[in-house]
């Protein structure tokens, strides 16, 4: 091993960890907020469907916000680089409303207000940091730092499982405030470490513009992405996003209605219920690193579609062993197979983009999927439980993921097809 390889993989794993930060910073706050914000609502609204929908309500703002602010960071240039001031004004903003949420749960839409504003500030800097990814990761490398992205993710969920257990039911507001200081030193961290104008994207990135600037635009926006995308006879790409779209829908509905599923099916506490994803946090953390290993040895599409199939499994399973105890186990052979598409599934798509300039707005319309499908699948779930019970939450998720299964399956079809034809 020469030298140079030794500081390239020294660079490498030291900007992994950042960009872990810079997840872990933003993740602190909503794996909470998705947490214990339903009790909330719910001691004003009886309907799941309405709470889901209000649940969503971030993510339909993220579908027109992350986009448009993915491209806007593509197009800046500043010698901070063009993600971290965005992670640096959003981030201690976002922070500061987070912790007002529980001082306004006595009144329904001041609640709404609040929440309406921390996600607006919050989505326009949710795809920057998974943009720096590709940013500084070579491909081949993406899906060993995706993994080590999607760890600290799911550490937050840790981090929220157990102030849900240890502090909800009795200092509540505490429990919000610490979710928020954990960003507000995150952030600090990573202001004082980070600058991504040194990342050979944003550098190839500047390079190409120089190239182009004889021609009337260098900088591609949002638009012309999504129409190449829906131009394209390779349909791969646009699959790929209605992949994202519905198995965002069943990952969501699994987070954000399992607290009231956990009062209501399974008779818990608020507090008790809200610490039902503790383990499968765990799951999702030893699972992570073998899913990007073995996506790169077996390909990354067969990998997501087998552990979108234990997902949906495990579903199934949370329904026929419907206790406490069946249902952490269910959710943790859940988590492990979710792995397999979280760590993979922006991988591809980042990996299919045509340029270093769009890695940003690829991230954008990744997140445009994964928000989409948040905001409509806790709604639509939640609308199937007021007509089949709160009993049969865990199947109605497994039939929307079949269907992500089933549009992965045939991406890999057209791939194989294309591989095919290129060899010939």
């Amino acid at each position: 091993m020469t030298t140079m390889s030794v500081g390239q993989r020294s660079r490498t794993r030291r900007i992994t960890f950042l960009v872990a930060l810079a997840v872990f910073a933003q993740e602190s706050t909503w794996n909470f907020y998705e947490s214990q914000v339903p009790p909330l609502l719910r001691e004003h609204l009886t309907s799941a469907a309405i709470v889901g929908l209000l649940m969503g309500m971030d993510n339909l703002l993220g579908i027109f916000i992350q986009p448009w602010i993915g491209n806007r960071s593509d197009r800046t240039r500043t010698s901070w680089g063009r993600r971290m001031p965005y992670l640096v004004i959003g981030m201690p903003i976002a922070a500061a409303l987070f912790i007002v949420i529980p001082h306004t749960a006595a009144s329904l839409p001041l609640l709404i207000a609040v929440m309406f504003t921390y996600a607006l500030v919050a989505n326009t800097f949710k795809p920057i940091a998974e943009a720096l990814v590709p940013d500084f990761i070579a491909p081949e490398r993406r899906s060993r730092a995706n993994a080590a992205v999607k760890i600290a993710s799911s550490i937050t969920a840790i981090v929220a499982a157990l102030i849900s257990i240890f502090l909800v039911d009795n200092h509540l507001s505490l429990a919000f405030a610490i979710p928020a200081i954990i960003m507000l030193i995150s952030v600090a961290v990573l202001a004082a470490t980070v600058r991504d104008n040194h990342s050979p994207a944003y550098q190839a990135a500047v390079a190409e513009g120089e190239e182009r600037q004889g021609t009337q635009r260098t900088d591609p926006r949002v638009r012309d992405t999504f129409v190449e995308i829906l131009k394209d006879t390779d349909r791969s790409r646009l699959l790929l996003l209605v992949a994202i779209f519905l198995f965002g829908s069943a990952w969501a509905a699994s987070r954000s209605l399992m607290t009231p599923y956990g009062q209501e099916a399974l008779d818990m506490s608020k507090g008790a219920a809200g610490g039902l994803t503790l383990p499968s946090g765990i799951a999702f953390i030893i699972a992570a690193y073998p899913a990007a290993v073995l996506a790169e040895r077996y390909g990354r599409l067969r990998v997501m579609a087998a552990g979108m199939s234990v997902f949906a499994g495990g579903m199934v399973l949370g329904t026929v062993v419907q206790t406490p105890t069946g249902t952490v186990v269910a959710l943790c052979l859940a988590a492990a197979g979710a792995t397999c598409f979280l760590v993979n599934a922006v991988v591809v798509l980042w990996n299919l983009a045509p340029s270093a300039r769009v890695f940003g707005t690829y991230a954008g319309m990744y997140t445009v999927g994964w928000a989409g499908g948040g905001f409509l699948g806790p709604a639509v779930v939640g609308g199937m439980v007021d007509i089949t019970g709160w009993p049969l939450m865990l199947i109605d998720i497994a039939m929307v993921a079949a269907l992500s299964i089933i549009v992965v399956a045939r991406i890999s079809v057209l791939q194989r097809r294309t591989a095919l034809t290129l060899a010939q």
